[in-house]
């Protein structure tokens, strides 16, 4: 981060709750209001839910916590805990409608914006450098992408435009040779950055190759065609028995056109793009690819190494091309697109060592499970990351085309149950390095 005076901090505070909200107001204001209620998968809460649960937490950490004023609304705190009710049994509670939910969202930032001026951004962790309201820009952000793949799952003509991806604008293929040794993995200095991925640790790791570009459409539409759907030598025994119980044959959302596949994407039904990253497909999907393909899935330390590492510096950066944030022409991020860009769409977003889209695009699946780092420490809650930790979810590395900049980054850390299929996940491919 550059340093900032008290008011460049608020100026960029205003402006990213600002562009949250907007993207907020474009994802629910694009469907009526009998849309805005349903549930569209008992794997997603109806998008109400999600507005007025964006809310709540700002009006928990922001205008009680941080502005230390009275609360908007204290009666909805329990229908918006996302601990308290599962997904599946929202729709049954007594929600706000659609036009109390925006009131209630209104209320809020109103109130935030008001506090804004006055709060100082020192003297107690959960304010210095801002990190409260980059907690909530990140939070509002993270369920705009939830709300995105709601919207992917909605049954009904689109309801969401965007421009298409850039072309490839460089050929990438193969593997790239990431050298063994130590780097340094996470961070201690990024002003906004959560408690998983805190704090900055060495991890030495062996030399391995790493895809230069995740899996393509068209490379797993020929894992499907010889046969890796039906072999259950390509899977791990607990993958091959989720496969034969959710009679896995496809990506979600794939079809059978003709001799080849077609898929439906926000609304639309078109044939599948070969040259873009696989995307929606499990962990134990992934796995199996890997193994057919003689590789395997990255850890979560390789992943971040090849995305970090500067062999010429030896320091890890923010991202892989640099310290600077992303900018439309290194990685599709944001929304901007409603699709994975083609491999080497986005040359000028390669790592030094020459691996290319490990930002934006598709989350990408690792090996690892979620855990703590050496010397984690929750805050400022443990139900953000600890309460998670364990052998029961996968770590995702990287952002998609529905990730915001503001909530992806070369340290953050994504995570899942590996069954999970309905969010925007792809792969790329690792192996070890053979012993010279």
């Amino acid at each position: 981060m550059i340093d900032e005076t008290a008011e460049q901090l608020r100026e960029r505070v205003a402006v990213e709750l600002e562009r949250a909200r907007a993207r907020t107001a474009l994802l629910t204001d694009a469907v009526d209001d009998d849309d805005l209620i349903r549930q569209h998968s008992p794997l997603m809460s109806p998008l109400v839910w999600d507005l007025a649960h964006v809310g709540n937490q700002e009006e928990l950490w922001l205008v009680r916590d941080v502005g230390g004023r009275d609360p908007v609304r204290h009666d909805i705190d329990e229908l918006y805990d996302a601990f308290k009710h599962v997904r599946a049994d929202r729709p049954q509670l007594p929600l706000l409608g659609p036009a109390e939910a925006r009131g209630y969202v209104a209320t809020v930032r109103d109130k935030v914006l008001d506090l804004l001026g006055g709060v100082p951004f020192e003297g107690r962790r959960l304010t210095t450098d801002g990190f409260a309201f980059g907690m909530i820009v990140q939070h509002e952000q993270q369920h705009d992408e939830t709300m995105l793949a709601t919207h992917q799952l909605r049954v009904g003509p689109a309801a969401l435009n965007a421009p298409p991806p850039p072309p490839a604008g460089a050929r990438v293929a193969g593997e790239v040779l990431v050298p063994g040794g130590p780097f340094t993995m996470g961070t201690s200095t990024e002003a906004w950055a959560l408690d998983n991925e805190r704090p900055a640790h060495v991890v030495d790791v062996p030399a391995f190759f790493i895809d230069a570009a995740c899996v393509t459409n068209r490379e797993y539409a020929r894992f499907i065609a010889e046969g890796g759907y039906s072999q259950p030598r390509w899977w791990s025994e607990d993958g091959w028995r989720h496969r034969m119980e959710a009679d896995l044959t496809a990506p979600m959302h794939w079809q059978r056109d003709g001799d080849g596949w077609a898929y439906t994407r926000f609304g639309r039904t078109e044939p599948v793009n070969p040259d873009e990253p696989v995307v929606h497909v499990c962990c134990y999907e992934a796995q199996a690819y890997a193994a057919w393909a003689g590789k395997r899935l990255p850890t979560e330390a390789e992943w971040e190494k090849a995305a970090r590492f500067d062999p010429a510096t030896g320091r890890s950066r923010r991202y892989p091309w640099g310290d600077e944030s992303p900018s439309a022409h290194r990685a599709n991020l944001g929304q901007r697109h409603l699709a994975p860009a083609p491999a080497g769409a986005y040359p000028d977003g390669a790592s030094p060592l020459g691996v290319h889209q490990l930002i934006g695009d598709v989350w990408e699946w690792t090996s690892s499970d979620f855990v703590g780092y050496p010397g984690f420490a929750a805050f400022p809650y443990r139900e953000y990351s600890e309460v998670f930790f364990g052998p029961k979810y996968k770590v995702l590395r990287g952002g998609s085309f529905g990730t915001d900049a503001a909530a992806c980054r070369g340290t953050f850390r994504n995570w899942d149950f590996p069954i999970r299929r309905q969010i925007f996940s792809g792969f790329r491919c690792a192996r070890d390095a053979e012993p010279v």
